[in-house]
């Protein structure tokens, strides 16, 4: 009967060392995923993200902006209005850069640095422009300066600005030149 109880007190002291292989191979899949989610993301960048970002840059470049970049080192400063846009899209448009007015009430701690596009439908919208820039450039100033900041922060704003200056423009050339604006830049600090 002695013999007994020994194998008795054996079978428990076994069964804890067997169900140790098992506790491994329940950590087996969480380190596949440590070791497997880099490897992965690293692949899928190197072979799908980067060749496909490489071929997208690596196209050519559309005439609108070889034209832009061509026209940006113009030395055009600040509240001079930039040589027209002679592109197919824009051929009756002429371009202000770079403008840049105090906001009324601000004591000159705030300001509107804006660029845009004049349109018109006029064909001598570009020498119109370019022989009254000192005019139009001061109407600009006028009317960009009388804005306060609460002006620029109510809702439509921009499109009040458009029509502004278009009347101010027409107005000032004494015909119906100007006819729409497009903002590329508008910020104020």
């Amino acid at each position: 009967m002695a013999t007994q109880p020994e194998s008795a007190a054996a079978a428990p002291a076994e069964a804890p060392a067997a169900k140790k292989p098992g506790a491994a191979s329940a950590l087996l899949p969480m380190l596949l995923a440590l070791v497997g989610a880099p490897a992965i993301t690293w692949a899928v960048c190197q072979f799908v993200l980067i060749p496909a970002l490489k071929k997208e840059l690596s196209g050519p470049i559309e005439p609108a902006a070889a034209h832009e970049a061509e026209a940006a080192p113009s030395g055009h400063g600040h509240g001079k209005p930039a040589a027209a846009d002679k592109s197919k899209d824009n051929a009756n448009a002429y371009k202000f850069e770079n403008i840049v007015v105090n906001l009324a009430g601000t004591m000159g701690t705030r300001y509107l640095k804006t660029t845009f596009l004049v349109t018109g439908a006029d064909a001598a919208l570009i020498s119109t422009f370019e022989s009254n820039r000192p005019a139009l450039v001061d109407v600009t100033i006028n009317v960009l300066s009388s804005l306060s900041l609460s002006d620029l922060e109510e809702a439509g704003s921009k499109n009040l600005i458009r029509e502004k200056l278009v009347q101010s423009y027409n107005q000032s050339l004494g015909r119906k030149v100007a006819e729409q604006i497009f903002f590329s830049d508008f910020v104020v600090q």
